[in-house]
């Protein structure tokens, strides 16, 4: 380690060679490369993290540049996990990096965070947080937690030395209806990177045994009225004593409805058969982009159009990510109980990563 590149660092009373050194030492397992997994990669990453792993199997769209900014015009269509790795290794090549180029899954969970100190969750997704959650319990690893939602963030850190875990603050997987879709809601592009570094600087702490680590405590950021402060929750036993993972961590959705793979789906559409296709995406995203003899009929109007669906024939319905769409089979199931209907797994995402890839 070439002492003089962390000087700026290694000369505060606070940190100091020991607290260097520690982080020189240290194995941190990154979920996810994206609005919170790039500044929590590029920041570790400078201030010698000794082993960066990353888990991802996204890959660099138009769309996550404005946030995204370890990614540039040129990294359109390549996979995260190599994009970044190539990046971090040019910004310090002491760093052992290990890439996982796959979704952490049930399957694959425990092996992947067993190598590791500490986890940081930069995931966008409820199934994620929860198995990196129970996994973490059950190998007795801390993580640190960070979300977003518009204008503001939140981060703690999980399962430290005896402390509170994520189901201590919320307990049950929230349904369908409850979860905030970024494709409708949106983030402001500066947003992800503060409440990244802010998961980074608790990384730091943990590692380090520095300072007052946010255990026990929700910070919520929000960056409209520049302000933040902490909410205080304690753990609750039985949190504390998962021995193992669920079978399955799929958020819970509404009855009479399947979920379809995206290769199933679209080797539906190549037989050429007509099928019953409803895009649910603001009619904007609509124009930018949708599957051919699709209709558009919105969210925020679906109620109000049921009338154009022939409910005595299969309805598939899509959006960008999957979770609009399980909001209009919410609303169409009141209306229509007794409905077929399909789901898109993943949504137009999964569709367009899937139809590049092959």
């Amino acid at each position: 380690m070439r002492t003089e590149r962390y000087i700026r660092q290694t000369s505060l009373a606070e940190f100091a060679s020991d607290a260097q050194s520690k982080l020189q030492k240290a194995k941190v397992l990154v979920v996810g490369a994206g609005g919170l997994g790039v500044p929590v990669l590029q920041y570790l990453n400078a201030m010698g993290t000794g082993t960066l792993g990353i888990v991802e199997h996204d890959t660099v769209d138009i769309t996550n540049l404005h946030r995204q900014v370890l990614y540039d015009e040129s990294d359109i269509g390549k996979p995260k996990i190599e994009a970044i790795a190539k990046k971090l290794s040019m910004q310090n090549s002491s760093t052992k990096i290990e890439l996982f180029d796959t979704f952490l899954d049930v399957e694959n969970a425990l092996k992947i965070i067993s190598d590791f100190d500490l986890v940081m969750d930069c995931s966008d997704n409820f199934p994620t947080r929860y198995l990196v959650n129970d996994a973490c319990v059950i190998l007795n690893k801390p993580f640190v937690y960070g979300a977003l939602h518009g204008f503001e963030g939140q981060v703690s850190v999980f399962n430290y030395k005896g402390g509170p875990t994520y189901r201590c603050l919320f307990p049950d997987m929230p349904d369908p209806a409850q979860i905030p879709d970024c494709n409708t809601n949106g983030v402001l592009g500066i947003i992800p990177g503060i409440v990244g570094n802010f998961q980074a600087l608790e990384a730091v702490k943990v590692i380090a045994g520095i300072g007052e680590i946010l255990s026990g405590s929700l910070l919520i950021y929000d960056g409209l009225k520049q302000n933040a402060f902490k909410i205080k929750f304690t753990p609750i036993t039985e949190n504390l004593r998962i021995k193992s993972l669920q079978k399955n961590y799929a958020i819970e959705t509404c009855p009479n409805h399947q979920t379809i793979a995206v290769e199933e789906f679209i080797n539906l559409l190549e037989t050429k058969k007509t099928i019953q296709l409803a895009d649910v995406r603001s009619p904007e995203e609509f124009m930018q982009f949708h599957i051919e003899n699709s209709r558009n009929i919105p969210l925020d109007v679906i109620e109000n159009r049921l009338d154009e669906i022939d409910f005595s024939k299969a309805v598939y319905l899509v959006c960008q990510s999957g979770v609009r769409s399980l909001k209009a089979i919410q609303i169409i199931q009141k209306n229509h109980p007794a409905s077929e209907l399909y789901n898109l797994e993943g949504g137009l995402n999964q569709y367009r990563k899937y139809a590049i890839g092959h």
